[in-house]
């Protein structure tokens, strides 16, 4: 039988990482909730 592959989630940037939305701008001031 086949394995099935494990779902990887995306990691939560950290808050001074930069905003995986692209605007440039910190995490924690941009997408974070």
């Amino acid at each position: 039988m086949p394995r099935k592959k494990k779902v990887v989630k995306p990691k939560k940037p950290k808050p001074n990482d930069p905003c995986p939305c692209g605007s440039g701008e910190k995490y924690k001031d941009c997408c974070s909730e």
